[in-house]
């Protein structure tokens, strides 16, 4: 077994691989980019070792740093986690040519995956089914063309690098193909570097299952089960659970049986998925999608429902070992559900948000996990994947699993930045998902039913109110009241006035008088009595005859409350002037939808241009946003360059309107 293990990722995938490395005993190494200087895998480490500047070229993505740090600690291997350099075939080399043992599957099994094409014709050779389509390589525009009329509209265009959905194209007739073709091409070109495309036809009612296999050196090959993962946007995944709700016990077996065969059509090793797509409406007929070569984000819910540890696996099996169990051995027990919790505004297009921990709740309780790299101070950047952590719940039964998901996320806030929670909870609570009726489409057709922003309740505006004025209190008794700030004079009490504002909402004006333990708020329903204690860290409101207990951090201008699962930013009415002003120019006005980079300037002081016309390019944690004119007008301010860090609804250009023709007659 190695004494020492170098995890050459970050986040909560090199959380949750450091710990079962110190449970095994093993000398953990982190590595880390300026940006994650003091992260907490860092801390959790034995040894953590510095990379290089944010950007992943030079620091994660370093295959010369990454070996460098291994040999500077005596690393025997190097766990790379998911994304980064997991499956890059030339990592995998370069390990194997310093002597440093790559955990993961051996070079000919990244490449014969790697590459959707020669996947797809390995498997096909090993009987494992495939989606009817063309995939040769070096098809010209003609003869991807032709392809998708022989396979029968709708047909998907894939490229045969890169994942994540990057430079995917449906196609629902032979007139959309020139468009799609080009398009697609040069997504794939610009993307990966290679603008190979796949023909495949489209299974509309899909659904996304995989199978979890596991391989010893010694000839072994098993899978635990699979895991639906039908719930994506874009085509990432959401929510992720296992065993899968469509799935009877035959189908399981044909699939885990199709998934054995694909893995050892390439002499596959250690822990790794395959793929599949279903028709929801035919279960029966399931295709070959691609294999991952690695550790999957949501393994958790597979290590839940058979009790194994999938990365303890990974790094016996790189060590020789050989696996614990056979086929015979595997037994499924019970459900999980996992839920994927983004730093994004679900309201804005799911557009991801940056900012630092001011406060934490995380969940615990019977049969949830957390995986997670998050700490009070931890600094949310733009540098890489918004992806902050997983929430899992395990249950008897799905019902269980989810109804415990659902409660946990109730009990998630991160204070400070702005995540998904409480979309994943109405995501969760949706009929179809309760039902078990998932497809990939689900949330594309529930759209705002899903991500629509809620208003904010006066009482939670009141809450805050009564936050900052519990904060202006003095601490101890009161000696003179004359100096106690608020509002007290002669007779009786007056108002005060807080002016409080959510983003994207109007201000809302709180009235209230006398301190926060016995005051008074004037709502719209009219005066009624108040009162806010500290219980340790937390905020105890009460108002009429409702109490709630916040979670609450007043930081950078604004208050921060958590409760009942829903997290709400408030900034100070002082705070507001630079937003005020924006508004008062009017809709010419262009703000960045999401903290981030300039990385393009398109336009300059002077020049006229149309409604719609692209003025910026914002790129932030792999997206890119680009800013158009909301008038035609005139530039008439842009305040940014390209390569310039910017903060969310941050002011960066001005439109001044074209004058209407009246007013240019006068």
């Amino acid at each position: 077994m190695f004494d020492t293990v170098l995890v050459a990722n970050r986040g909560e995938i090199a959380v949750r691989v450091i710990r079962t490395l110190r449970e095994m005993g093993i000398r953990s190494v982190a590595v880390y980019s300026d940006a994650d200087a003091g992260a907490l895998h860092t801390r959790l480490a034995d040894v953590a070792v510095r990379l290089g500047p944010a950007p992943a070229a030079q620091s994660y993505l370093s295959i010369e740093r990454v070996l460098a740090a291994a040999a500077e600690t005596g690393a025997q291997a190097v766990h790379p986690g998911y994304g980064f350099l997991s499956e890059n075939v030339e990592f995998a080399r370069a390990c194997e040519k310093a002597g440093i043992v790559f955990i993961g599957p051996p070079v000919a099994a990244i490449e014969a995956m790697g590459d959707k094409i020669r996947a797809k014709q390995t498997v096909m050779a090993a009987g494992v089914p495939v989606v009817p389509g063309r995939s040769e390589p070096g098809m010209s525009d003609a003869e991807v063309a032709e392809a998708a009329v022989a396979a029968g509209f709708p047909v998907l265009l894939k490229p045969s690098a890169g994942g994540g959905g990057k430079g995917m194209r449906v196609v629902r007739s032979e007139a959309e193909l020139p468009e799609a073709i080009a398009g697609a091409r040069r997504e794939a070109r610009s993307s990966f570097g290679d603008d190979t495309l796949l023909v495949e036809r489209y299974v509309g009612n899909s659904r996304h299952i995989e199978v979890q296999v596991l391989g010893d050196t010694h000839g072994t090959v098993i899978h635990l089960g699979e895991r639906e993962c039908s719930l994506q946007r874009r085509h990432q995944k959401v929510i992720e659970e296992a065993p899968s709700p469509l799935l009877d016990t035959s189908m399981r077996a044909s699939m885990g049986r199709a998934a054995v065969e694909a893995a050892k059509a390439v002499g596959y090793t250690g822990a790794g998925t395959v793929e599949f797509i279903v028709d929801a409406d035919r279960p029966r007929d399931f295709f070959f999608l691609e294999m991952n070569t690695r550790l999957q984000v949501e393994h958790p819910v597979t290590e839940a429902i058979t009790g194994l540890d999938l990365v303890e696996q990974q790094i016996r099996v790189a060590a020789g070992g050989r696996l614990p169990i056979d086929q015979s051995d595997v037994s499924l027990d019970g459900h999980a559900i996992e839920a994927r919790l983004y730093a994004e505004d679900p309201a804005r297009g799911f557009l991801p948000q940056a900012g630092t921990v001011l406060g934490l709740l995380e969940p615990a309780g019977p049969g949830i996990r957390i995986d997670s790299s998050l700490a009070v101070g931890s600094v949310v950047g733009t540098d890489y994947d918004p992806m902050l952590a997983k929430v899992i719940a395990w249950g008897h039964d799905r019902e269980t699993a989810r109804a415990r998901l659902v409660g946990a996320l109730g009990r998630t806030a991160v204070l400070g930045v702005s995540t998904n929670a409480a979309f994943l909870r109405a995501l969760l609570t949706d009929d179809d998902v309760v039902a078990g009726r998932l497809d990939t489409g689900l949330i594309e057709r529930r759209g705002e039913d899903l991500t629509a922003a809620e208003p904010v309740p006066e009482t939670v505006h009141a809450a805050a109110a009564l936050a900052l004025q519990l904060e202006a209190e003095p601490v101890g008794p009161v000696v003179d009241r004359f100096d106690v700030p608020d509002g007290w004079r002669l007779g009786e009490p007056a108002w005060t006035v807080r002016r409080l504002q959510a983003p994207g909402g109007e201000p809302v004006e709180i009235r209230l008088r006398g301190r926060a333990a016995t005051a008074e708020l004037e709502l719209a329903g009219g005066v009624v009595p108040a009162r806010a204690v500290r219980h340790g860290d937390d905020l105890v409101v009460t108002i009429g005859d409702s109490t709630i207990r916040y979670a609450v951090v007043h930081a950078g201008g604004s208050v921060w409350l958590a409760a009942d699962g829903r997290v709400t930013e408030l900034r100070e009415q002082e705070r507001l002037a630079s937003s005020a002003a924006g508004a008062a120019a009017g809709n010419g006005v262009v703000t960045s939808p999401m903290p981030g980079t300039v990385t393009v300037v398109q336009a300059s002081v002077g020049d006229e241009v149309e409604a719609g016309t692209p003025l910026l390019v914002v790129e932030a944690m792999k997206m890119e946003h680009v800013l158009t004119a909301p008038v035609a007008g005139t530039v008439a301010e842009l305040g940014v360059t390209a390569g310039q860090t910017v903060a969310l609804d941050e002011r960066l250009a001005l439109v001044t309107p074209v004058a209407a023709p009246e007013q240019q007659e006068n």
